[in-house]
């Protein structure tokens, strides 16, 4: 068995992709949205109480007069001290401050989850390695629209991201 991933909290960041109720409501696999949200609310605990930043990121449909009902972040998962971003591409980086943000706090590690994996998950994460961050995928803190299409993200591209791990159990915060 191999050692937990060892993270810095005051270097790295949990980063939600579109946890929003009608994203959530969507069929998902390999698991359902509520779940994903239960274990992104458990990693979000987890950051706070280590002092990490956690970053929600939601999207906006651009052009239109009024957001569709169920657009705005599942009730009670933003916290204060946590940074939302508003995007209205595919990804978080593009035409946002999320960057900005991240380098101002000093944060060099994200560690993602958020729904769909091959799709917001997935362009937000390829930005940020562009950028250089070093990245962690959850692989329980994510779905997509069907699980191949989780799988490819999950077991092909992750891994030439950075680390993949099944949960938080394969994660832990150094003492500060």
């Amino acid at each position: 068995m191999t050692a937990p991933l060892a993270l810095d909290p005051a270097r790295t960041a949990l980063v939600l992709v579109d946890l929003m109720d009608r994203i959530v409501a969507l069929p998902l696999e390999p698991r359902k949205g509520t779940e994903v949200l239960v274990v992104a609310e458990e990693l979000a605990d987890a950051f706070r109480s280590a002092g990490a930043l956690v970053v929600l990121i939601r999207v906006e449909r651009p052009g239109v007069a009024e957001q569709p009902p169920g657009s705005g972040l599942v009730a009670g998962l933003l916290r204060d001290g946590d940074l939302e971003i508003v995007k209205r591409t595919i990804g978080g980086f593009q035409g946002t401050d999320l960057d900005a943000g991240l380098c101002q706090r000093g944060i060099t590690t994200l560690v993602f989850g958020g729904i769909a994996t091959n799709l917001g998950v997935e362009s937000t994460a390829r930005a940020a390695h562009d950028l250089g961050y070093d990245l962690v995928f959850v692989e329980s803190a994510m779905a997509a629209f069907t699980t191949p299409e989780h799988e490819a993200s999950v077991r092909l591209d992750f891994p030439r991201l950075g680390s993949v791990v099944a949960s938080s159990r394969e994660m832990r915060f150094k003492p500060s």
